[in-house]
């Protein structure tokens, strides 16, 4: 333990969302009469309160509760509002990071990678604190970068402060991919794109029966980002291509046989297993793993999961273009009626054919380059997808799935065959002089 000395807990922010309006509270005494004098004061009004009346005020109400939530509303926002976004729990010699905006499923934003920087560089200069760990409030771990404001920002001609979101979250990814002491990441709920990319780089991530993974860029015509390439290029197999193209979610139980996750257990344990790592005054990872393993179950991966058709996924994702790809699943799915391999091309075939290839280039390339390469690579291929002469794919998906929903975007170019090499490699092409590229602080973390 080193002679960690205990600290005062921290106090918890609130776990409300920022805003909130008051309810009004009325004394106990009083209540009976204020019901009476409303009862009495509706039944003069008559028609007033039907049904009708009463669905448009509920309506109404809701808006006014809710309105705050929405990505650009005219409310202004305070520092103590943004800071809310990322919660701190603190005891003993451990610090918890609670990304806290349940209603987008803890999307992340510009201020949450900021402060969540300088929260764990904190933590790591601080020797009174040994750990840290990551949660979400909510249902949701993280369901990734917060895409519909992106989208907005696109929208509205702000194409620095999209650079500044990118260049922010992956110098976060970075910094844990290096980070000097133990990271638990407990991903108990929705955990999908940049969600993946700030807790696969922990020391330890705990799957449960919650947990939902996905990579699912490639349906908004984007790529597999915040160190995906690196991340799924990395399993076993060709999952990392399956994964990567088609965008499909795999389980907790999924997650722990195939390394993405470290440990499982049920979502009923997750606060005994908070309180008994919070008791530990340990910097040693073995410490904490002995923790993690006296909570962690025994699972099996389901019969009909991914995991458990690895050898099919080897045969069919194996090859070198996506034509070639959908060619296998074809025969597959003709041979064998198999509704995996339907399910699979359904998927393939609503998705960006150019970011079908896009992503595949980027994850075989992802399985020889460093985490900090694939970071810089996808840092360029970001700006280029979001801003660049390839924005309009990012937001027709976005739109198509996420504003109207009418899932149906039209895609440019609307099929593989019209996607050309040069296409691809445009996508790959290093940034203008007046757009430096991601700029890591590598030569500082490897002295360390």
């Amino acid at each position: 333990s080193r002679g960690f000395r205990p600290v005062e807990s921290e106090p918890i922010n609130p776990a409300t969302t920022p805003n909130d309006p008051p309810f009004l509270i009325l004394p106990n005494k009083n209540r009976g009469e204020f019901r009476k004098k409303r009862g009495r004061s509706r039944r003069r009004r008559g028609g007033m309160y039907n049904a009708k009346g009463l669905l448009v005020r509920i309506v109404r109400d809701k808006l006014r509760r809710f309105g705050y939530r929405r990505s650009f509303c005219s409310l202004k926002v305070t520092s103590e509002d943004l800071d809310n976004q990322v919660l701190v729990e603190g005891s003993g010699c451990s610090r918890t990071a609670i990304l806290n905006r349940p209603p987008a499923l803890n999307a992340l934003t510009t201020h949450m990678g900021s402060r969540l920087q300088k929260l764990y560089k904190n933590w790591e200069e601080d020797p009174n604190i040994g750990f840290v760990m990551m949660k979400g409030s909510g249902r949701a771990f993280c369901a990734g970068g917060d895409i519909v404001s992106l989208y907005h920002l696109r929208k509205r001609g702000s194409p620095d402060a999209i650079r500044e979101f990118f260049w922010t979250l992956y110098n976060f990814i970075y910094f844990l991919g290096t980070y000097l002491k133990p990271n638990v990441a407990i991903l108990n709920g929705v955990t999908m794109g940049g969600g993946s990319g700030v807790s696969i780089p922990a020391t330890f991530r705990v799957a449960t029966d919650r947990t939902i993974f996905a990579t699912p860029e490639t349906i908004i015509g984007f790529h597999p980002d915040a160190g995906a390439s690196f991340n799924l290029s990395h399993l076993p197999g060709r999952l990392g291509e399956y994964l990567g193209l088609t965008g499909l979610k795999i389980s907790g139980a999924e997650m722990l046989a195939c390394g993405l996750a470290t440990h499982y257990i049920t979502s009923e344990e997750v606060p005994v297993l908070e309180e008994q790592l919070k008791k530990l005054l340990t910097d040693d990872p073995s410490v904490v793993e002995s923790s993690l393993e006296k909570c962690a179950e025994v699972t099996h991966p389901e019969k009909t999961g991914v995991i458990r058709r690895i050898d099919l996924l080897d045969k069919c994702f194996g090859h070198d273009t996506v034509e070639e790809i959908i060619d296998s699943l074809e025969i597959e799915a003709g041979r064998t009626k198999d509704v995996w391999c339907t399910t699979t091309l359904r998927r393939l075939k609503e998705t960006s054919p150019l970011s079908l290839k896009v992503a595949l280039r980027s994850i075989r390339e992802g399985r020889f380059q460093t985490l900090d390469q694939c970071l810089i690579r996808e840092y360029r291929m970001s700006v280029q997808g979001t801003i660049g002469e390839f924005s309009g794919n990012y937001c027709e998906g976005v739109r198509a799935r996420l504003i109207d929903k009418d899932d149906s975007p039209k895609w440019d170019p609307p099929s593989l065959e019209k996607v050309s090499e040069d296409m691809v490699d445009e996508y790959f092409s290093p940034l203008t002089p007046s757009e430096p590229d991601l700029d890591l602080p590598i030569k500082l973390r490897e002295s360390i």
